[in-house]
């Protein structure tokens, strides 16, 4: 496995996190007004304002030269709110945000996570934070809702924040994770699943706990999850003390998830997960890798302060 160089990003004054993390770009913790088109590849550049404009959910679709293309999905719960945009990024000329229409199953309320049906071009899982699945494709400007499901085991007090799909060699898992809060550990949950047109089925859950190990207050300690195609479990966390922050978060290897020759799927979580890197001043709520690259995306939920996204050397190949 590739040990990735670690990253930092913290806004000035903020105290060092511990010896070895080294800088790969500063990120700004100004509060964002606008998309900027002067903004700097590496730095944070706005996707609105507003409480309606925050990113708590990402996949890459796309990656062109030092830009990139991604769908984004928002934690709306007001009808008629956005619920699902696209986003083009390309150096030099700024962040193009296009809202996407919701077509079928209702408007979802509090969309926290979102990630690519493995094989299916076009094809997506968004879910909401009570547990609500969406199959959806994207097309034509829309999201078309191809079915609908609510996670099994669901715990109390559960909170969702990230859901991602993985494959090998034609099976398909996916990993899952309410938030936790504080001195709660966030629950992460595994299953094989299949995703038959019309029928979403879950196998057997396993869950494990997670703790972590930045921030150290107002801690959600898991705010979105992905897989690398190396099966390694990234994560993110953020300190929220509420609408107005201020903000801190981290990205984190968190463990791995296996697959045995059987097909049975393995979620193992780390005692003492690597910190790959830690950005103040903003609310991480989404990562993604970008295709064939370390380079990844993260994007924030500011709350008032709306959203933004930046690159940052995170992921594998």
């Amino acid at each position: 496995m590739h040990r990735t160089p670690l990253i930092r990003a913290c806004a000035a004054g903020a105290a060092a996190l511990a010896a070895g993390a080294a800088l790969a770009a500063p990120a700004q913790a100004t509060t964002p007004s606008a998309p900027d088109p002067a903004a700097p590849h590496h730095g944070w550049v706005s996707t609105g304002t507003g409480m309606t404009s925050g990113v708590s959910g990402m996949v890459t679709t796309g990656r062109h030269g030092d830009g990139y293309d991604a769908l984004i999905v928002r934690d709306s719960k007001k009808p008629g709110e956005n619920r699902l945009a696209s986003v083009t990024h390309r150096p030099g000329s700024g962040l193009a945000v296009k809202p996407l229409a919701w077509k079928g199953g209702g408007e979802p309320v509090d969309l926290e996570a979102l990630d690519r049906v493995p094989g299916h071009p076009g094809s997506y899982v968004a879910l909401a934070s009570a547990g609500a699945g969406y199959r959806i494709d994207v097309d034509g400007g829309a999201a078309h809702v191809r079915d609908t499901f609510t996670l099994p085991g669901i715990g109390e007090g559960d909170n969702f924040e990230g859901f991602a799909l993985t494959s090998r060699h034609g099976r398909l898992a996916a990993v899952w994770a309410d938030r936790g809060q504080d001195d709660r550990p966030a629950t992460l949950y595994s299953a094989r699943v299949s995703l038959r047109a019309g029928r979403t089925a879950f196998g057997t859950v396993t869950k494990r706990q997670l703790r972590a190990p930045y921030p150290a207050e107002d801690v959600r300690h898991t705010s979105d999850l992905k897989i690398t195609d190396s099966g390694s479990l990234l994560v993110g966390s953020a300190s929220d003390p509420g609408d107005d922050g201020p903000f801190d978060s981290a990205v984190f290897r968190a463990g791995s998830l296996e697959f045995s020759r059987s097909g049975a799927v393995s979620l193992r979580v780390s005692k003492h997960p690597e910190v790959l890197g830690t950005f103040a001043g903003h609310k991480i709520e989404a990562l993604a890798c970008l295709p064939d690259s370390r380079q990844g995306v993260l994007g924030t939920d500011d709350e008032n302060a709306g959203g933004a996204l930046r690159t940052a050397r995170f992921c594998e190949r």
